[in-house]
């Protein structure tokens, strides 16, 4: 793969990115930010709780280890701030070597962290835990921006929502990867050996993925829309200063316009895996009989049933569904470009919408039914999300696009992602284990990112290198 390739632009010939080069610089950071988002998961649920806070109670261990898992979502804001900052002030490159290295040095490091049960780091372990997750979470606030607008910025003319594709093929190639490999150790590991060591692999093999990344972006040139900028000496002195005076409103709709693709993700990923591997009233009726302790009619009545698979068998469905998923990401690119960003995903986002009024159905219709529901969320979920890489930078002028887009996807994954999964399960378990009312909260998400697709503008004409605040 050679770094550049040249372009000839009126009769002069110029360096720009290789294909390949642009491909996998952006794509790797996203890959790694998925991949992390689940090894982490798992290791929350898993091994947490009782390696870093071993001197609480069961259930407060449990919320401890997520408490910590959501640091991440409350630096992301932040992290776009910063490296928005750094992005539209001194470039796309260095700024994005810098996000890949952070987080990959605090990813590292979890996998490396003594844990609570070594005498004297009872206090260490789990603030040094929190260090290392905020760390993460500034990292992720810039990445995602970066590596769209390397994508982006780097296409030819009228293909940046195929190129916007890259950095999206993270999500599900990262999904992939950590649970193929937690499904690895399940089968071939003892639970006592994953909670001595195995929880530390999938962190430090994220070592090798960063390495991949930083070699070939540190080889990366700048993008020609910043160059531009640079040339015409354009660039904001303060750029989030500038951006919430010039394009607050992009701000604002770019948030909502994300919302329906968080809720929709987090939703199939975290709430399907919760519903799908909870017992059915009879199965847990019967585990209860087989351990000489019957459940009696209140505890019946009080239980939230749930779809009763084993999470290895779930598993191998989610990464199916997930297999849609990139599929439909790429075939996103090229109907935003035939039909444009704001046609298509007010299509996309209305078949969302209909999508969750089908969970009770779906649901109910046994093994067919379920694969099915997670065939078509995946499915939409490709959809939706793969045309984001592009329209989400469009939005904003080149000088403050990095803070601009940046602030809009975080945001919006408080708004979706950080609550999504509470508000599931809440609503799970007041309609009495019937998802009924969490398919209505997906539409509801999908009424709220149609109307701002409503009053937004199609940007799939604009010019997006002379194009500054």
């Amino acid at each position: 793969m050679s770094p550049t390739a040249m372009s000839t632009e009126h009769g002069s010939a110029k360096q720009v990115n290789s294909r390949g080069r642009v491909i996998v610089a952006s794509l790797i950071g996203t890959t790694v930010e998925f991949y992390d988002f689940y090894v982490y998961a798992t290791a929350a649920v898993l091994v947490f709780p009782k390696l870093f806070f071993p001197g609480q109670n069961e259930t407060t261990q449990l919320l401890s280890s997520f408490a910590v898992f959501g640091v991440a979502f409350v630096a992301r804001p932040l992290g776009s701030i910063v490296f928005g900052h750094f992005g539209d002030k001194f470039g796309r490159k260095g700024t994005l070597v810098a996000s890949l290295l952070t987080m990959g040095i605090a990813t590292f490091l979890i996998g490396c962290l003594p844990t609570a049960l070594v005498p004297g780091w009872e206090f260490w372990a789990p603030a040094l835990l929190v260090v290392m997750r905020f760390a993460q979470g500034l990292a992720l606030g810039g990445e995602w921006s970066g590596a769209a607008l390397l994508a982006t910025e780097n296409a030819p003319a009228n293909k940046r929502a195929i190129y916007g594709t890259f950095p999206q093929l993270g999500a599900p190639i990262g999904f992939i990867i950590a649970n193929v490999l937690f499904l690895v150790f399940s089968y071939t590991l003892s639970p006592q050996a994953f909670s001595d060591w195995g929880w530390r692999v999938p962190f430090l093999v994220s070592a090798v993925m960063v390495i991949i990344g930083l070699y070939v972006r540190l080889k990366l040139i700048e993008t020609p829309a910043f160059t531009k900028v640079l040339e015409t000496n354009e660039v904001a002195k303060l750029p989030l200063g500038r951006v919430f005076k010039t394009s607050w409103r992009p701000l604002i709709l770019g948030t909502f316009i994300m919302l329906a693709t968080y809720v929709l993700f987090y939703l199939m990923t975290t709430f399907t895996l919760t519903y799908g591997t909870k017992p059915t009233l009879a199965g847990a009726q019967a585990a209860a009989e087989k351990a000489g302790k019957p459940m009696s009619e209140a505890a019946a009545a009080a239980f939230v049933p749930g779809l009763g698979y084993s999470r290895n068998d779930f598993l191998w469905m989610l990464i199916a569904g997930v297999v849609f998923f990139g599929i439909f990401t790429l075939v996103s690119g090229p109907l935003a470009e035939k039909y444009g960003r704001r046609k298509m995903l007010l299509a996309v986002t209305t078949g969302i919408f209909v999508f969750g009024l089908l969970f009770v159905p779906l649901f109910s219709a046994g093994f067919a039914g379920a694969m099915g529901l997670l065939i078509i969320g995946f499915s939409l979920m490709g959809l939706t999300f793969g045309p984001m890489g592009a329209l989400l930078p469009e939005l904003f002028p080149t000088n403050v696009r990095y803070t601009g887009s940046a602030i809009s996807y975080n945001v919006s994954s408080i708004l979706g992602a950080a609550v999504a999964p509470f508000i599931a399960v809440w609503l799970w378990e007041s309609a009495k284990g019937s998802p009924v009312l969490v398919g209505i909260y997906l539409s509801v998400m999908a009424v709220l990112t149609l109307i701002a697709l409503f009053i937004s503008r199609e940007t799939r004409d604009l010019d997006y290198e002379n194009n500054v605040a």
